[in-house]
């Protein structure tokens, strides 16, 4: 069928007779039809966010190294609204269950990923685990409550300021005293914990009072090697000349006998 070109028409357009004599568009839509649209990228996964935040906000993570307010709101952004199924986890796990009739219940540790600069994984607690009071040397810890509850206690190192005109800040035995920071009862509603080097509850302590899970992102991570083991403490009370003084406590570190089970997990984001 011949092909002409219509007189008059200002755009141009190319049309074909038809046997009624009326010009047929079906060209001319396919001639001015938009290329479609080509399909948004797919969002990262939460695993992925949080894998590439935190290597973000620790990139110059050193002993002592404290993250800028903004890179603090933006991690504590993405664990709030972590999700057990966002990480691979689910309360039916055998992690969370106590088998054993005699002893304390184990505790789980699922590790994800660590690196000289930030590591972070999930700490599973059957209901009456405990985590018992440890520390954290230069280093700053984002706890994420991920489902469950559970009670923390934490302290931080009574400092050489006011509090030393009325405190004495070591006994003679090597105890060291310490301010409570926090005693109270996380759960999964909670918003992320932050803790840093020298204050935010640096030494605390964790006490399933369901089957929990806690994720925790640290930078820099514990490292024999270059001296932050991570140290254990006994608490116990401490009394002023007005009597028992609440808010402090004599912690004095111990041999630890503490042991956990850890569990490496696949990859669920791209390093």
């Amino acid at each position: 069928m011949p092909v002409a070109q219509v007189g008059g028409d200002p755009a141009g357009r190319v049309t074909a007779d038809t046997p009624d004599g009326r010009g047929s568009s079906k060209k001319t839509r396919r001639r001015n039809k938009k290329p479609a649209a080509a399909p948004a990228a797919p969002l990262p996964s939460p695993m992925q966010r949080l894998f590439d935040t935190s290597r973000e906000v620790f990139s110059e993570s050193a002993p002592g190294f404290v993250p800028p307010p903004d890179a603090v709101e933006r991690l504590a952004a993405i664990l709030n609204d972590l999700k057990p199924r966002d990480v691979g986890i689910d309360p039916g796990m055998p992690f969370f269950r106590h088998a054993e009739s005699k002893g304390p219940p184990p505790v789980t540790y699922l590790h994800f990923y660590d690196c000289d600069k930030f590591s972070f994984g999930i700490f599973c607690l059957p209901k009456s685990a405990v985590i018992p009071l440890h520390n954290h040397p230069g280093m700053t810890v984002f706890s994420k409550m991920l489902c469950g509850s559970m009670h923390l206690k934490s302290y931080d190192w009574a400092r050489s300021n006011a509090e030393s005109d009325t405190h004495t800040l070591a006994s003679s035995d090597g105890a060291r005293l310490a301010k409570i920071n926090t005693n109270a009862v996380v759960d999964a509603s909670s918003e992320t914990i932050v803790l840093y080097p020298e204050n935010g509850g640096n030494l605390h302590c964790f006490t399933a009072l369901t089957p929990c899970a806690v994720l925790d992102v640290m930078g820099p991570p514990y490292s024999h090697t270059d001296g932050r083991d991570c140290a254990y403490y006994d608490e116990s009370a401490y009394s002023s000349s007005d009597g028992v003084d609440i808010r402090y406590s004599w912690l004095k570190e111990i041999p630890s006998m503490f042991e956990m089970k850890g569990v490496q997990m696949p990859r669920r984001f791209v390093v």
